[in-house]
């Protein structure tokens, strides 16, 4: 499609000045689909879709905003010339500043380079599938012409907001992780963007949650009764918590779990703002290593702050029909009864989770991320939605997998006041009973329905996550 954009709508002969008009008349009457002489956002939505011309995240509200000069909402030639000549003299600079040698071309080494400085990692041969998407006529370089003509829609405007660019349309993983806060552009915190983005992940959240309810309330009564039978599987969890409190029980303890989103995602994203300045110094750039570290830190803060209704949660879950008429009574019985201590029971491993889950997530997901990058990528370095779906859940499901024997103790510690002829015992007490009398697999017991969960929880999130960026404005790349 670059070809044709370059051979029919932008001949190379138009990169002189005198060619511009000519060049951009033929380029807005192709996007002036009903001929009246101005484009609506519809209109260039459609057009470039035909065009086949790649557009980068929040692009329609970016050049409306910038190109309409007189605010109708509309764009006339003169507005389209003026945004088009505009944008060039940026996208120019920005070529220069990728130019390392200065000769008129960006290589694979070039891109390295520059990725480097902003403190992410790539191999060459990564950087050469990036130049591949860009690259229109094979010579495994980039040129001026070939540089513009692919960013000409793309209203980025520096160097870090193309690699933003690149990051979200050729799935080139760059350290980011479902365990660590998104990054968002100053245009997206000025524009409001970045917390229609967190709702729409907080309502995808709630739906994903609320849809695996069951599943994740068996995997706790199999944590905390599972040594007790050891004939409770899937199939007679479910019907034992069916015949105890009906259809409705299998949602029991949800509530709890679908109000924390709120506090829990609010408190990781401030904390991960705040860790990140203390970790760089000012003007610096947030390598991977230091969003790691930013991001586990945020989510142990997080964690803390929340906690008490991770275990109100628990508590819920477990409890028999008519224990607890809700959340505030659950509460309120554990602080008459136990004191204000019981609603950090189990604290100490679940943070000692964070670290191994949010650590194996990010790497799994970046060496799944490069072996396709490296063995199936070939037109384009895009792996799109369902490759990148299935690195996500399979890199999470590692993630469990490790940390699960300290998720286990927590919620056995958590729920051990409710348990019948339980002694309490401390995380090391716990671990030495637990192998003492289960043995290794009772460290798992439950992990049968946490991973039947994962799939379909990304699944649904992903839908519903889709579907309310439409619905609140989010602006698609």
């Amino acid at each position: 499609m670059l070809r044709w954009l370059r051979g029919f709508v932008l001949p190379a002969a138009a990169c002189q000045d005198a060619e511009l008009p000519t060049r951009y008349e033929t380029l807005f009457q192709k996007l002036d689909r009903n001929g009246d002489g101005v484009v609506d956002i519809v209109e260039l939505q459609e057009g470039l879709k035909s065009l086949g011309i790649p557009l980068g995240q929040d692009a329609e509200e970016k050049i409306f905003t910038t190109g309409d000069i007189n605010k109708d909402g509309k764009l006339d030639f003169e507005e389209f010339m003026k945004y088009l000549k505009d944008h060039e003299k940026k996208m120019k600079l920005a070529f220069k500043s990728l130019d390392k040698n200065n000769d008129g071309k960006i290589e694979a080494s070039e891109i390295v380079q520059s990725l480097q400085i902003l403190g992410l990692t790539i191999s060459e041969q990564q950087a050469e599938l990036i130049l591949r998407s860009i690259d229109a006529d094979g010579t495994m370089t980039v040129d001026w012409n070939e540089w513009r003509d692919y960013f000409l829609f793309n209203p980025v405007t520096d160097i870090e907001e193309i690699i933003r660019f690149w990051k979200h349309s050729t799935g080139i993983d760059i350290g980011d992780s479902l365990t660590i806060p998104d990054e968002f552009t100053e245009d997206e915190k000025k524009s409001g963007q970045w917390w229609r983005q967190l709702l729409a992940g907080g309502v995808a959240g709630a739906v994903s949650r609320t849809s695996t309810a069951p599943l994740d309330r068996l995997k706790v009564m199999m944590q905390v009764h599972g040594s007790k039978s050891e004939k409770m599987n899937i199939y007679g969890g479910f019907r034992q918590m069916v015949k105890e409190g009906g259809i409705r029980s299998l949602w029991r303890g949800n509530g709890t779990n679908v109000i924390k989103i709120a506090p829990e995602t609010a408190v990781k994203f401030w904390a991960y703002e705040q860790y990140k300045k203390l970790l760089t110094e000012e003007g610096q750039k947030v390598g991977t290593f230091e969003r790691f570290i930013s991001g586990s830190m945020a989510g142990a803060t997080a964690q803390t702050f929340i906690y008490p209704m991770e275990v109100l949660k628990t508590r819920l879950a477990v409890g028999k029909t008519g224990q607890y008429s809700g959340i505030f009574d659950c509460a309120k019985k554990i602080l008459k009864h136990e004191g204000m201590g019981a609603f950090y029971k189990g604290y100490v491993p679940n943070l000692l989770g964070i670290i191994p889950y949010a650590g194996i997530d990010l790497a799994v997901y970046e060496l799944l991320k490069s072996h396709w990058l490296d063995n199936f990528a070939k037109d384009s370095v895009n792996p799109g939605v369902m490759v990148l779906l299935g690195c996500g859940a399979l890199s999470s499901t590692c993630g469990q997998l490790a940390s699960y024997p300290l998720a286990l103790v927590r919620t056995r510690m958590q729920a051990q006041a409710m348990v019948e002829g339980a002694p309490q015992l401390n995380m090391v007490g716990l671990f030495r009973r637990i192998i003492s009398k289960e043995g290794i697999p009772g460290l798992y017991r439950g992990i049968t329905p946490n991973f039947m969960k994962v799939l379909p929880a990304v699944g649904i999130s992903y839908v519903v996550y889709e579907n309310m960026k439409q619905t609140l404005g989010v602006t698609q790349k």
